[in-house]
């Protein structure tokens, strides 16, 4: 990646902080996410919202990915149980994904809110099911898989 590219997601970050208070909303989704892992029952979703919330603070130097895709092996018990909740987490994740998807049309229909449109966008996929999603630097396409310990 180029000093330039770097340049520009930094600044992009930045904006998405300052006039959007993106550092809320990662707030927000940390505090979430370590609710339910506390509560034990829901973890693999809090573990999927502290992933989004690390994603929320730099958005455009990370992206969220099925943990599948970094090539790291999970524990079948865990991966089975994170299957049963992703399935009791179905319909609230309906609710999630429709609702951030008005938000990003929403936004969308400003030329102010573009950058935030395209954040929610790009998030869409975590609403709608945010168990064994990590978050990733979006250089991780050349980058070997990361060892994420679950």
């Amino acid at each position: 990646m180029s000093d330039f590219e770097k340049t520009i997601r930094f600044i992009a970050n930045v904006l998405w902080h300052i006039p959007f208070l993106g550092f809320l909303n990662a707030l927000y989704a940390f505090l979430l996410g370590g609710l339910l892992t506390v509560l034990v029952f829901p973890a693999p979703i809090g573990l999927g919202l502290i992933q989004y919330a690390k994603f929320l603070l730099f958005p455009f130097s990370w992206k969220m990915v099925p943990i599948a895709e970094t090539g790291v092996k999970r524990n079948p018990l865990w991966a089975a149980y994170s299957t049963i909740i992703m399935i009791l987490y179905l319909p609230f994740g309906i609710i999630a994904f429709v609702m951030g998807l008005l938000q990003c049309i929403g936004l969308a229909l400003t030329i102010v809110g573009l950058p935030g449109a395209y954040i929610i966008f790009k998030s869409l996929g975590t609403y709608f099911n945010p168990v064994a999603k990590v978050c990733v630097p979006v250089e991780a396409d050349q980058a070997p898989p990361i060892d994420i310990k679950e």
